[in-house]
């Protein structure tokens, strides 16, 4: 029997390990088949005045790489958009429809693609937003319709393919589905969290949040742990 596949689009490395890491380290143990888009090459997040854009690009390549290594992912795929400048563009757009036609996921996660004010201490990323967007304008409905980017089918034989579920990260307020998760899937992705050296300065309290985090996100569904998404159901 195939494998059942989830993927996971993000803008930068880490987004998903902080976001939503548990639940991927649930599937992969559970046997899917996990697959990471990063849409940009991750040259940007640091404050070292030392470091070249290309240098910062490897270091965090790498760095996602070992992430995934500990989670059990099945690949990861960059698509090296500049860091900093996302957009939802039609060729963003056309780059995760391949992806999604290559893996054909059931379940799709990405980020939220509207800002929330409603936080006084995190005002955001565009490029999160950029990529909810363009991961949500890929599912529906680039990815499903062959007369969409027609090239992707004619010419590199890539049928379409409509995503079942999508699920939005979200840290709880907007939140509508709960995903339990273990204990060791929390202590996993905490490990695959701390793999992110250049953007992790203190290890222990990342740590720490990370695991009271999906405590407290448990306590919605009377679990130990759990991470919070909005859930559509595709029909």
């Amino acid at each position: 029997m195939e494998k059942k596949c989830m993927m996971v689009v993000t803008a930068h490395p880490d987004d998903a390990d902080f976001g939503c890491s548990a639940t991927v380290a649930k599937f992969s143990r559970e046997g899917w088949d996990v697959v990471y888009v990063i849409c940009t090459d991750g040259s940007k997040g640091t404050e070292d005045r030392t470091i070249t854009p290309k240098e910062l690009s490897k270091i965090r390549y790498d760095e996602q790489k070992n992430s995934g290594k500990v989670l059990g992912l099945r690949d990861v795929i960059f698509l090296n958009y500049p860091d900093g400048y996302l957009e939802p563009t039609l060729s963003v757009r056309k780059d995760i429809s391949r992806q999604i036609r290559i893996w054909k996921p059931e379940i799709l996660i990405t980020t939220n693609p509207t800002r929330d004010l409603n936080n006084s201490t995190y005002l955001g990323h565009p490029d999160h937003f950029a990529a909810g967007e363009a991961a949500l304008s890929a599912v529906f409905p680039s990815a499903r319709d062959h007369l969409t980017f027609p090239d992707l089918f004619e010419k590199e034989n890539l049928e379409p393919h409509k995503v079942k579920e999508v699920w939005i990260m979200s840290y709880g307020e907007n939140a509508d589905f709960w995903n339990p998760v273990t204990e060791s899937d929390v202590d996993t992705s905490i490990e695959a969290l701390l793999k992110h050296v250049s953007q992790i300065p203190d290890p222990e309290s990342a740590a720490s949040w990370m695991k009271k985090r999906r405590q407290n996100l448990g306590k919605n569904i009377d679990s130990d742990y759990a991470e919070s998404f909005r859930k559509f159901v595709m029909n």
